[in-house]
């Protein structure tokens, strides 16, 4: 899958500086990503990723939460033309 430019959120960005256990949590969320594995979404979200990879015409959007921090819920989302890969809270969008 391509992701083109890979970038994080400021808040993403700092708290992965700050704490290695969120900087793993960011890494292998991406690594799920890259697996298509889309983390916490229903089915209908899912199927819509499958299309989108399938067309290469739409975003592709996954959700990942981290077991024991709700605070740690994360966002990672590639543009419809695969130009950019965003990292972010939700709170951020």
């Amino acid at each position: 899958m391509e992701l083109g430019k890979l970038l994080a959120t400021a808040g993403v960005a700092n708290l992965m500086a700050e704490n290695d256990d969120f900087a793993r949590h960011v890494s292998l969320s991406l690594a799920r990503y890259l697996s298509h594995d889309w983390g916490d979404l229903e089915g209908e979200d899912w199927r819509t990723n499958e299309m989108a990879l399938a067309s290469g015409e739409q975003r592709i959007f996954a959700a990942y939460k981290h077991p024991e921090h709700d605070d740690w819920r994360i966002w990672i989302i590639t543009e419809w033309d695969r130009s950019v890969t965003t990292i972010l809270f939700p709170d951020e969008y």
